[in-house]
């Protein structure tokens, strides 16, 4: 028979065993087991794309997929294949984001197309991504270091002069955090920078459904526009500079 104090002294035991695991399972010092490399993870990229424009996966699909892919990442890992350090060196505009490539070239395994669009776009603090929407595009973002006012809409008219949109998100964004859009869902997006600097990776793929005739281009519009019921909104067209002198 154990004595009520060895009894207590194992239960406490047994306590700090469990609290130190869950804390370096929060903290993800066991997460990297669970992770895959990052030529795996763009492999694993490269493949849901080709099932999307192969009509594998409906974008909602595929929107699913990317995201469960995005939460998967070793961060750092990705900042090094991108070389994030070389896009900080670089000056960022005083409106607007600024958008630079990377090659992937050198990562092993991958096909010398990988079937995605991809960059890194940056911001000083206050400057945007300005508020736009896409037709027959998907796209997913992961934040890679510093933290954006993120807001996302659904595009639920296009007019001949504006969109009727609904909000959808609207919330601070940190690194590692991730948000995907398609012509179905989230399809129109607005990221302002809160931090100093503040920088995102992009993944896009145009074209995959061949019934939208609409082109992939950008449709800029102003989402402060008129209150409709349903907390719909009516947003007007925008040119592009128009909308980089409000919200740029």
């Amino acid at each position: 028979m154990q004595s009520r104090r060895e009894f207590h002294a194992k239960l406490i035991g047994s306590a700090i065993t469990f609290s130190l695991i869950e804390t370096l399972w929060s903290r993800s010092l066991f997460a990297d087991d669970a992770k895959p490399t990052i030529q795996k993870w763009m492999a694993e990229l490269v493949e849901i794309t080709k099932d999307l424009k192969g009509q594998k996966l409906t974008d909602l699909q595929f929107q699913t997929k990317m995201e469960d892919l995005y939460k998967r990442v070793d961060l750092t890992e990705l900042c090094k294949v991108i070389k994030l350090d070389e896009a900080e060196k670089k000056k960022l505009p005083d409106s607007g984001a600024a958008s630079f490539g990377f090659d992937l070239s050198k990562v092993e395994g991958l096909p010398a197309d990988v079937g995605f669009g991809k960059q890194i776009f940056a911001c000083k603090k206050g400057r945007s991504i300005v508020p736009h929407g896409h037709a027959n595009m998907c796209t997913g973002f992961i934040i890679l270091k510093g933290e954006w006012h993120g807001r996302h809409y659904d595009r639920v008219e296009t007019n001949k002069d504006d969109y009727v949109i609904k909000p959808t998100i609207d919330r601070t964004f940190k690194p590692g955090e991730l948000s995907t859009i398609s012509d179905h869902k989230d399809n129109i997006h607005w990221f302002e920078a809160t931090s100093e600097t503040a920088f995102i990776f992009n993944v896009h793929v145009i074209g995959y459904d061949k019934t939208i005739k609409d082109a992939g281009g950008r449709m800029y519009l102003d989402p402060n526009g008129e209150k409709l019921a349903g907390g719909l909104v009516r947003a007007p067209k925008m040119s592009s500079t128009d909308c980089h002198k409000k919200y740029g």
